[in-house]
């Protein structure tokens, strides 16, 4: 990152390979920072391994019973796994941006600003620790499944396939709590700001419902809340008889799209929250 007012050079195609490894390195050097802070505090996972005990132990047995909702040859506990794992993602990075405001506070932030760190990398290693956080999550969330006798997908493949899921919508979610930070610039705004965006994001996707029992106005929202394609994703791999409803290269090809788009929005703003 360079100071203010000074204009950066163009990187010449011959350096271009050692300015992306140059990048990706201190990119990495946030992620290492931040989740640090998970490893000191441990206790956090323990907390955030409630809520979706909760939803799996309580909600969907209940539900299930009921069989409220159309769910095919799968049942509902099954079905609604892969939407309490999303759910605990969204959760998780929505609140992110609060430690911007806590390292603003403490002085941590004009730190990070005067160092030769780009912006969008400063942005990018603190939304992949959010990534970290939610694989963590999804370790919590795989132990109840197995214990509510959920058929888990244990290829692999399908494996490597949730984990990348977690670690791009967990990007995100979080990069877009970032920028929310930067801009309301207070915590209390922006914790107002948050409560009021889960609940819709949540209930207004496929969750814990399929999108067909929606009305047609919610079906519509439903298709351009990205929760949805992450829901769609880990529905596809996470369980046995999953399958997408919109294609995982779809799926994929949204959220890859609007971290890029976010991360770059997100480096314009970050310096912001010290404005």
């Amino acid at each position: 990152m360079t100071q203010p007012g000074h204009v950066e050079q163009p990187v010449g195609l011959a350096n271009l390979p050692g300015a992306v490894l140059n990048y990706i390195r201190k990119t990495f050097v946030i992620v290492e920072l931040e989740t640090r802070k998970l490893v000191h505090d441990p206790i956090i996972l323990l907390t955030r391994a409630v809520q979706p005990a909760l939803w799996l132990l309580i909600f969907g047995q209940v539900i299930g019973r009921l069989r409220a909702f159309p769910t095919g040859e799968m049942d509902y506990v099954t079905f609604m796994t892969p939407g309490i794992l999303a759910q605990s993602v969204l959760f998780i990075s929505i609140f992110f941006g609060i430690s911007v405001l806590w390292e603003r506070d403490l002085g941590i932030t004009h730190k990070l600003l005067v160092s030769p760190t780009p912006r969008t990398a400063l942005v990018l290693g603190k939304a992949l620790s959010a990534g970290v956080r939610g694989i963590a999550q999804a370790v919590v969330v795989y132990i109840i499944a197995l214990l509510t006798g959920v058929k888990m997908n244990w290829n692999p493949m399908a494996i490597l396939g949730v984990i990348t899921t977690i670690i791009i919508a967990a990007s995100f979610f979080s990069t877009f709590s970032m920028i929310i930070a930067c801009l309301v610039k207070t915590r209390e705004r922006f914790m107002g700001i948050g409560q009021v965006m889960t609940m819709p994001l949540f209930f207004a996707s496929n969750a814990i419902y399929p999108i067909s029992v929606m009305p047609s106005w919610l079906q519509v929202v439903s298709k351009v809340n990205p929760l949805t394609y992450v829901v769609d994703a880990l529905r596809a791999l996470m369980v046995q008889g999953g399958e997408s409803m919109f294609g995982l290269g779809m799926d994929y090809g949204i959220m890859l799209a609007w971290t890029v788009v976010l991360v770059l929005i997100g480096g314009r703003v970050y310096p912001n929250v010290v404005r």
